[in-house]
């Protein structure tokens, strides 16, 4: 880490960025008395764009350095898109910044979030090759910048490719982000370009022939307020269990301050190359099979998933004066997928010693979405009482192309031993039938929405939040293809060439108040309601079906001490879930149900800078997630839903200190548990629970810096996430090297 002097000056200048306000609007303080008026001004979702503090540092625009307090109370989040700081909001968001992720050697998404209480990998529809979450026990949706990520379920995975940190909303978001999953909201959130160059790189090397490089660059132009920034990562892995992986990523960057006007152009290029592992290791009564390596494989050996992804995004932040600010936001998202995988389902099980039931599924999707976001957002008072109030019109046009057919594999003659005999595709026969998983389908949506949040400082104690949103849904399928038994949600055949609808009309909103009843301990409550569209590649009969709903209570406690230098957060929440999808196989056959949902718990949170050299981290989570209704089988009322485990802690602690009195050294550590969770709503397979821990050295110049990460430094068996035919396996003893700089 870097010496204390240094940090304090990276954490003053961090304190100050943060007071200014987020991204996308010009700050103006306002000189009435009230308390509101000298807040920041409000924002659309990202940051602010980086501006020349005195004493900054380089790598202050890059990933190994600012502030890596998680629960910084006057951090602005980008979430809110009302500018609110977190102590502030009547609800539970977390801030996961770039410089812990830097110490903690994460590169991915999925190596970051148990930074967050509340939030574990999986769930239904988890397919190895892209990032699932699951939050308070529900499915959580990934954006970024503010700008969704499309297919819910088949996504991509996330590298940290120019991430500046990482904001996680946890309960129903819909009033704010139209169609969304009940468990959270998921924003990585990017760094802007600076007035001033600066540059830098890291090279990453270690287990399983992983080879990662990152890069950036950032700087003026020519042009009067116009900067650029470029970031790049390159990256492959042989893998674990030879699970081969590249990604290759682009994303270039303008920002152009015109006026009144900031114009902000991004163009985010993805190339990534992943092996699905659908099987992991299969269930033997009811757990993950014990008696076998590790590195048993069940899945086919030339599966692949290939997926192109290309994003650019134009925004434009107009400050007309101090009390409005108009916000226009446009994206375009492109993306294809290639995958050969295998199918996951209860069908594949061992019977004697053979493993049986094995298929192979071939698909191709093309996705395409525009999305228009119109925001003006007011900064007013009536009377003594503040007002930041955030309205906003969007249109989203959504397209879905999906190809698929499978094909029955050999069995595997001793599933102690296993060697898939498929070795190509040459004698293998791809079919089309109620047992076969097939379809050729044109997907197509239009979502209209007009929706208000207003921030409201009542006093400077008393803090209320309200929104709400009027959606108007229109969704289609036509199938090009007639599947023998397949249905529609209401049980009626689906056939080619026809196109059936679905429009919808769902009210969103939100409400919560938040007390600072003490200097150092804030109760607040709040209630939320959200909806789902069931539209999506995965399950295309569910997008002409009724949608998805939710609704959270949640009740909590923020405290802060020492002058924020312990912060600990509190939550206590109730979420229901009407008209779920849910993946099952009946008779042999992948069918959906609909179910009900409710997950019941409590989580807290805790961020300590005991000392200026001791950093601790710690968040636990308790939960109980049941199945409440199921009319197409009753007898998993009461059952937990797929992936939620009942009990989740981690925890992270570093120290540094001087070596022959040279400064910069720090040492790290931590232990993650997550509990026992189950494959389907059956409940009769799963994963049991484990811990691992985890363990980091390393040196901090002021312009470089070296790293040492190790994983799971016990060689703990463990599984991440429970599928439906077998169990995701987490990498074994691993250790990666990083070198970086920043100039």
């Amino acid at each position: 880490m870097l010496d204390k002097r240094h940090r304090e000056t990276m954490r003053q200048a961090s304190a100050r960025r943060y007071a200014v306000g987020p991204v996308f609007s010009i700050v103006t303080l306002l000189t009435a008395t009230p308390t509101w008026a000298q807040q920041a001004s409000p924002t659309a979702v990202t940051t602010l764009p980086a501006v020349r503090v005195e004493g900054k540092t380089p790598v202050d625009y890059g990933p190994y350095g600012g502030n890596d307090n998680v629960d910084d109370p006057k951090q602005v989040t980008g979430v809110s898109k009302t500018g609110t700081q977190l102590q502030d909001l009547p609800a539970s968001v977390q801030v996961i910044p770039r410089a812990l992720l830097s110490e903690q050697g994460a590169t991915m998404l999925r190596d970051s979030v148990s930074n967050a209480s509340g939030i574990n990998a999986g769930g239904q529809d988890s397919k190895g090759y892209y990032d699932h979450f699951l939050i308070r026990g529900l499915n959580a949706q990934i954006y970024s910048d503010g700008y969704s990520d499309g297919d819910l379920l088949g996504g991509i995975s996330h590298s940290l490719n120019g991430v500046e940190r990482i904001e996680i909303l946890e309960g129903p978001g819909s009033a704010l982000f139209g169609s969304g999953p009940p468990g959270g909201t998921i924003n990585l959130v990017h760094y802007t370009p600076s007035p001033e160059l600066y540059y830098g790189a890291s090279i990453e090397a270690g287990s399983f022939g992983t080879v990662s490089n990152t890069d950036y660059l950032t700087g003026p132009t020519d042009i009067a307020g116009l900067n650029y920034r470029l970031d790049a990562t390159f990256s492959r892995a042989d893998g674990f269990r030879d699970l081969y992986s590249r990604d290759d990523e682009i994303r270039p960057q303008l920002q152009w301050q015109l006026g009144n006007h900031t114009i902000d152009f991004a163009l985010d290029l993805r190339q990534l190359h992943e092996t699905p592992d659908s099987y992991g290791l299969i269930y033997f009564h009811g757990s993950p099979i014990s008696d076998v390596s590790i590195d048993s494989k069940y899945s086919t050996p030339f599966a692949f998933a290939n997926e192109n992804f290309v994003r650019p995004t134009l925004s434009d932040s107009w400050k007309i004066n101090d009390f409005l600010t108009i916000n226009n936001r446009f994206s375009y998202l492109h993306r294809t997928l290639d995958v050969l995988g295998n199918g996951d389902s209860t069908s594949t099980k061992i019977v004697g010693n053979e493993v049986v039931g094995r298929q192979l599924r071939e698909q191709d999707d093309n996705d395409n979405s525009f999305d228009y976001q119109l925001e003006p957002v007011w900064r007013f008072g009536t009377g003594s009482v503040g007002h930041t109030l955030l309205t906003g019109f969007e249109f989203q046009h959504q397209t879905i192309d999906t190809s698929r057919s499978t094909a029955d594999l050999p069995n595997i003659t001793d599933a102690f031993a296993p060697v898939p005999p498929e070795t190509s595709l040459a004698n293998l026969t791809f079919l089309c039938d109620a047992k076969h998983s097939c379809d050729d389908d044109e997907l197509a949506a239009n979502y209209y929405s007009l929706y208000a949040t207003d921030q409201i400082d009542v006093t400077d104690k008393l803090k209320i939040r309200a929104g709400v949103r009027q959606d108007w849904w229109d969704t289609s399928l036509t199938p090009l293809v007639s599947v023998p038994g397949r249905f529609d949600s209401n049980g009626q055949p689906l056939l080619a060439n026809v196109r059936y609808t679905q429009n919808n009309a769902p009210v969103s909103w939100n409400l919560g108040a938040l007390y600072k009843l003490l200097p150092w301990m804030s109760p607040y409550v709040g209630v939320s309601k959200s909806h789902l569209a069931n539209f999506n590649s995965e399950n295309t009969q569910n997008g002409i079906g009724a949608p998805e709903s939710a609704l959270q209570y949640e009740v909590g406690v923020k405290f802060s001490f020492l002058e924020d230098r312990i912060v600990l957060n509190t939550a206590l929440f109730d979420v229901s879930r009407d008209n779920v999808a849910a993946a099952v196989t009946l008779n042999d056959v992948e069918s959906v149900v609909f179910d009900s949902q409710r997950t019941k718990g409590a989580e807290a949170s805790f961020d300590a800078a005991v000392t200026d050299h001791l950093h601790v981290l710690a968040n636990v989570t308790a939960q109980h997630a049941v199945i409440t209704d199921n009319p197409q089988g009753i007898t998993s009322v009461g059952n937990h839903p797929q992936g939620a485990p009942a009990y989740m802690a981690n925890l992270w602690t570093t120290y540094e200190f001087p070596i022959a009195g040279i400064p910069g050294f720090h040492v790290g550590a931590g232990v993650n548990y997550v509990g026992k969770s189950y494959s389907d709503i059956t409940n009769v397979n799963s994963i049991p629970s484990y811990v691992i821990a985890n363990a980091a050295f390393g040196y901090e110049a002021r312009k470089w810096g070296i790293d040492l990460n190790v994983h799971n430094f016990t060689d703990r068996r463990y599984f991440v996430a429970a599928n439906a035919a077998g169990a995701y396996v987490g990498e074994p003893l691993s250790a990666f090297v990083t070198l970086h700089g920043a100039f």
